[in-house]
């Protein structure tokens, strides 16, 4: 047998997202139900890591298809710093909190969960492990259709808890009126389509690495920038590369980028621009011709057309804005992954071996 790695779940990502697709009803169906039996006006997503970049996209999401308040925190700084209700006007069975953690260990998602259920809050946490210690701070548990992820850092659990909670979106959207039952079958049907060409999105995302690696593994230091929904893309971005290649990098929102850090760009740094469908797409193009000026080692990702060199991925599958962070997950997860086989690290260790995220699995 195979031994686990990555790579493998990487490359695994096309089968494990249709299966999501196709099995949806497990944790959908009980997230709906949850949302209108309480009539839920105000939704916190939290996670730490990949969880909470996901919490970021999850979010966008409610706000921008559910039409609800949504925000997403860092578990600890909401616990310390923040309520859910600084009006107190909203009854505290309408404030769904929502905690998202794959392995069900992390220690301050489960705090905030834990803090939410005394407190008399509705509460949801998806996971990978129905048994695990944040499931004991939940109204409902649901379903990560994850499967193992035995070698971190996250890849494919990354990209199944965005679907996810997209789907979540598009249910609820149905279920309250927002959406009719044409528009959720005609979303339905688009996040179908992309799924089954997912393995385009997979080979177009590796040979680019394979074209451009060179200059990206001998960086000095790494930015993201993203945008719009793609800021929630960036965050995760710099979190992989971080965790994997083990390069300085940093992720901004690209107008934030401008104030400043831009004084620091040398030629041997490596910029990724992701080209979201939003309304700064061609803002993005102008500060991407700016960045060449500075250095050759500008990348962008987007699913629009637009001109591009062979340092660039234009996707040949074209989804909506809502799904295109599926897509620009992938190249860099083929930076962190291969970019870290490829200068000799093996993430399969920790080299951090205190343990200060998770809780032990035993308790």
């Amino acid at each position: 047998m195979e031994k686990p790695s990555v790579i493998g779940y990487i490359n695994e990502q096309p089968v494990v997202l249709r299966n999501v697709l196709a099995n949806q009803e497990i944790f959908v169906t009980p997230f709906v139900e949850l949302f209108t039996q309480r009539k839920i006006k105000k939704v916190f997503f939290f996670g730490s890591g990949t969880s909470y970049n996901v919490a970021n996209i999850a979010a966008y999401y409610f706000k921008n298809i559910v039409g609800i308040e949504a925000i997403a925190q860092y578990p600890t700084v909401f616990i310390n710093y923040e309520k859910a209700d600084w009006t107190q006007t909203i009854a505290k069975e309408q404030i769904l909190f929502v905690g998202i953690s794959q392995s069900g260990t992390s220690k301050s998602t489960v705090d905030v969960m834990k803090y939410a259920q005394k407190e008399g809050y509705s509460t949801l946490t998806l996971t990978g492990n129905l048994n695990s210690e944040i499931t004991k701070y939940a109204d409902n548990k649901v379903q990560l259709l994850v499967g193992d992820e035995l070698t971190p850092p996250e890849t494919k659990g990354y990209t199944v808890s965005v679907l996810s909670t997209y789907l979540w979106s598009i249910a609820v959207a149905r279920a309250i009126g927002v959406y009719s039952e044409e528009k959720y079958s005609q979303e339905i049907t688009e996040v179908d389509k992309l799924l089954n060409q997912f393995e385009h999105v997979i080979l177009e995302s590796e040979n680019w690495y394979q074209q451009n690696k060179v200059t990206i593994v001998n960086s000095d230091r790494i930015y993201i920038l993203g945008y719009g929904i793609d800021f929630g893309s960036a965050l995760e971005a710099q979190l992989k590369i971080g965790e994997m290649l083990r390069l300085p990098s940093l992720a901004y929102e690209i107008e934030e980028y401008s104030h400043g850090p831009t004084m620091a760009i040398s030629n041997s740094q490596t910029i990724f621009m992701i080209g979201s469908e939003e309304c700064e797409f061609e803002r993005m193009l102008l500060f991407r011709k700016t960045f060449y000026k500075y250095t050759q080692r500008v990348h962008m990702f987007t699913c629009t057309d637009a001109h591009s060199s062979d340092k660039d991925i234009v996707f040949s599958e074209k989804p909506n804005k809502y799904l295109a962070p599926l897509v620009y997950a992938i190249p860099f997860q083929f930076v962190a992954a291969y970019g870290a086989r490829d200068i000799g690290i093996d993430t399969s260790i920790n080299p951090f071996e205190e343990s200060l995220a998770h809780l032990k699995e035993d308790i």
